[in-house]
């Protein structure tokens, strides 16, 4: 299990001598670790707290099956990311990223400054193993801070929310659902510029979760509802695919 002997060369370009060292995988099994405990206690909390609020072990089971069918569609985004940036930081790095909070195009933005603050690129002739773990470094510090805003933040809108409860109970009922509205918009305003096709993409995946939700409720089918995510997604990722192909 010994490393190559180009490993640890800061003037090397063989990347994958340290991008695959045993360390950064045993880092990457501890993210997962951690990942997999806490689903294991959220899923224990939800059940124990469901009587409380008359909520059945039925919907309970319900939600849970909606939830992981609907991320199945965001996880194909996840999926095609993670391959992407594969041939730039290796498997354990990207496993990391993808398995903890954060932004995939932030982190890489972050990793590319980085990069161009040493006069190197992402990839390039003299994307050197030095360039690399400074560059490493760096999208795990952007990463990180998005753990540590969470962590800090969390308790302090946690305390203002039940504070906007007590006084308008309804503006805290609207709150959620418009910021929820308001980030899914402007990612998707985003988009629209960039070329006819992504304009193309954004009706076209509009227009299958409004299809889908429809038949989902005039057929009273609710797995169809829970799959309409995963449906739009997948129908969007073809006709992307049809459209730049052809």
């Amino acid at each position: 299990m010994g490393l190559p002997l180009s490993a640890g060369n800061p003037g090397s370009t063989d990347i994958w001598a340290i991008a695959n060292i045993p360390f950064l995988w045993i880092c990457a099994l501890g993210v997962f670790a951690v990942i997999f405990i806490q689903t294991i206690l959220y899923v224990k909390a939800t059940k124990a707290a469901a009587p409380h609020v008359d909520m059945p072990l039925r919907e309970v089971k319900e939600a849970f099956r909606a939830g992981a069918v609907a991320s199945i569609g965001p996880s194909l985004s996840v999926v095609l990311v993670a391959i992407a940036l594969l041939a730039l930081f290796g498997t354990p790095a990207v496993l990391v990223r993808i398995g903890l909070i954060g932004s995939a195009s932030t982190e890489t933005a972050s990793a590319n400054l980085a990069a161009q603050s040493m006069g190197s690129m992402l990839g390039g002739d003299t994307y050197t193993q030095q360039v690399f773990a400074v560059a490493f470094i760096a999208m795990s510090l952007s990463g990180g801070m998005w753990m540590l805003c969470t962590l800090l933040l969390t308790p302090i809108l946690k305390r203002g929310g039940k504070s906007l409860a007590k006084r308008n109970p309804a503006a805290m009922a609207l709150i959620p659902s418009a910021a929820l509205l308001g980030a899914f918009s402007m990612l998707t305003i985003a988009e629209i510029p960039k070329s006819n096709i992504h304009m193309m993409l954004v009706l076209i995946s509009a227009t299958s979760m409004a299809l889908f939700l429809f038949l989902a409720k005039t057929l009273n089918a609710k797995w169809l509802k829970e799959w309409s995510l995963g449906f739009a997604i997948l129908i969007s990722i073809t006709a992307g695919y049809l459209m730049h192909t052809a």
